[in-house]
């Protein structure tokens, strides 16, 4: 009875992932996209972490959110138009439609667009509030690449970008309409959307460790972030059978991965050494207002106005300074 359990217990399991049947449902005349809302959700996840994150790290509460008002608009327009630029013939070229380029809720986000124009809604967001933009950006990186394996969740709702055909226990199934013409007999493809999003927890966890063993700072978890995912993104890539330029035989994609990689490392060791350890807290939380400024029970001070040389031993508090200043 027991030798036979194992055996039973693997038949029990499906030989393949099987794919969604629908990826739009509707609430009356509103369509709810399942791409669409695995975004939204990943989104919420990187506000809330990069919200703690922040705190713990010396941060006001609500910065986050504030700059995410910011940063996510930038990110999603980033992310549609690096898709569009790097995959322009299905838009513009031969029997394309312009038009669909603007159906962003229909998948087709580049995750390399959303962290260059979204990186600049950080800046902007950042600036307004008076609070640095690495330490910022550190905070939010293990939010971010979690939201990442979340929105992935949203390829396999559409069916899209998945690996080359395989007879692995764990491929995935692909609807007829889906498949690339050159494997249209095919029936199970490797589930790359899995394999990035497993990818992307795991270098989540990896930075939430890093930052708490070697205390982390200006900028070093986000480059350390970029690192790790360019390496399993370019080994991912290779994989993918969707359209894609290629430069060199090798996909747009892999030279990208190769080329940030690069760089993120490099930023990794010239900050270490130029400035090592962590920003001082202090420096994180912006100018306090004028009433928190104020003494207990008194008038809210006025910030670059010293008080009034001997206003506490009985003088007038209405005369003027004694530099003649009113």
């Amino acid at each position: 009875m027991l030798t036979t359990a194992p055996a039973s217990f693997a038949a029990a399991l499906p030989a393949s992932i099987p794919s969604p049947p629908e990826s739009v449902w509707h609430l009356g005349p509103i369509p709810l996209r399942a791409y669409a809302l695995f975004i939204l959700a990943g989104i919420v996840l990187a506000i809330w972490l990069g919200n703690r994150r922040w705190i713990a790290r010396g941060g006001e509460p609500g910065v986050v959110g504030d700059i995410a008002i910011w940063a996510v608009p930038f990110g999603i327009v980033g992310g549609r138009l690096y898709h569009v630029a790097t995959d322009w013939e299905l838009y513009f070229g031969e029997g394309g439609d312009p038009v669909e380029a603007l159906k962003i809720w229909e998948g087709g986000l580049g995750v390399w667009g959303a962290i260059a124009l979204g990186g600049v809604g950080a800046w902007i967001g950042a600036r307004r509030r008076a609070v640095p933009l690495p330490a910022m950006a550190d905070a939010l990186a293990p939010g971010i690449v979690l939201a990442q394996a979340v929105g992935r969740w949203g390829n396999w709702f559409n069916q899209e970008l998945f690996g080359r055909p395989t007879d692995l226990p764990w491929g995935l199934e692909i609807d007829p309409a889906f498949r690339p013409a050159r494997f249209a007999d095919a029936e199970t493809f490797h589930p790359t959307f899995l394999y990035e999003s497993l990818w992307c927890i795991g270098v989540a966890l990896v930075l939430l460790w890093a930052d708490r063993r070697f205390r982390m700072g200006h900028g070093r978890v986000f480059a350390l972030y970029v690192a790790l995912y360019t390496v399993g993104r370019g080994w991912i890539e290779t994989l993918r059978v969707d359209p894609s330029n290629e430069v060199f035989g090798l996909r747009l994609n892999v030279w990208t991965s190769i080329l940030v990689f690069t760089g993120a490392v490099v930023y990794l060791v010239v900050s270490a050494r130029l400035r090592p350890g962590r920003e001082d807290p202090a420096a994180l939380r912006a100018a306090a207002p004028a009433a928190e400024l104020a003494e207990p029970g008194g008038e809210p001070a006025r910030p670059g106005v010293e008080p009034a040389v001997g206003a506490e031993a009985g003088t007038d508090a209405d005369a003027p300074p004694a530099d003649g200043r009113t």
